[in-house]
């Protein structure tokens, strides 16, 4: 491997942290992506990222309506929600890390470069921001299955605002910066 290789090729921290933390597996990636090209090899990367997206939607609301089950038990107290919004963002946070992956190799990016390290740092935000929406409408004191729909849809419109973003950035030829001359 060139020196040029291994810069563009993510740290060992970031992998771990992805592996360890998220249970994030690039060979899944691979392999899904490997699937889709397979049975739909005459769609274009964007209808097979589209397909990818709308499948992550259905899961997505589950998750998101899900997450916000141990709060209807009465008695479990905060500590029991708070552990259920947690875990459930962190399997949110894994699926729409997939999907971003996903849909960067339909598109021929490298999962492994660098590059995708602050994307997926921003889906992760963005699925925490998420999370916090539905937790907004608990602490509303509205009633409580309000948290639930809530959870859902937040979760769905995330992926479908993850998956579009993702479309478009990878979609977007990359910009080369001319080469800088040096003065001697």
């Amino acid at each position: 491997m060139h020196a040029r290789d291994a810069a563009s090729r993510q740290s060992i921290l970031a992998d771990q942290f992805f592996y360890f933390f998220l249970r994030l597996r690039k060979d899944r990636v691979r392999k899904v992506v490997e699937a889709v090209n397979g049975r739909y090899p005459q769609e274009s990367a964007e209808q097979k990222a589209r397909r990818l997206i709308s499948a992550q939607t259905s899961l997505s609301f589950l998750g998101g309506a899900l997450m916000h089950l141990p709060s209807l038990v009465p008695g479990l107290g905060y500590a029991f929600e708070f552990l259920g919004v947690v875990g459930g963002t962190s399997v949110l946070s894994r699926m729409h890390l997939y999907l971003i992956l996903e849909i960067a190799l339909l598109y021929g990016k490298d999962i492994d470069d660098e590059a995708r390290v602050p994307e997926m740092v921003a889906v992760v935000a963005a699925t925490g921001l998420a999370a916090g929406v539905s937790l907004l409408s608990g602490a509303l004191d509205l009633h409580a299955l309000l948290p639930l729909p809530v959870g859902g849809i937040t979760a769905a419109a995330a992926v479908g605002l993850i998956g579009e973003e993702a479309i478009r950035l990878y979609s977007t030829p990359a910009v080369e910066l001319p080469a800088t001359e040096s003065v001697v």
